[in-house]
């Protein structure tokens, strides 16, 4: 399983960008071919000082020809030119790979 990570750092207006982003974003990003699952987690603290992220949103897909087809879709084109219409400048991308507790692909 692999997965797209978007981190979020704090905005202006934080009422404003969770309408944008749980009403309208996550709606339309949940028509994305092969995408498995979706995990949105609000920030609250870190174990030293203040985090730099609001909000950490993972989406899962079965493989990495699951997901560069899903990138490549008209509707993940969709939900990024939404997402930028509100969190240009808040947002950092990674993919990754989800492995056990030994490495392993999980």
């Amino acid at each position: 399983m692999v997965k797209l990570v978007a981190m979020f750092t704090r905005p202006d207006d934080t009422e404003a960008f969770d309408r944008a982003y749980f009403d309208e974003h996550l709606p339309l990003n949940a028509k994305t071919p092969g995408l498995r699952r979706t995990e949105v987690t609000r920030v609250t603290g870190a174990p030293r000082g203040e985090s730099p992220w609001y909000l950490v949103t993972e989406m899962y897909y079965d493989d990495q020809a699951a997901m560069r087809a899903a990138f490549a879709s008209p509707e993940a084109a969709e939900a990024g030119r939404q997402l930028m219409s509100f969190a240009k400048g808040l947002v950092t991308m990674y993919t990754a790979e989800v492995v056990d507790d030994r490495g392993r692909p999980a």
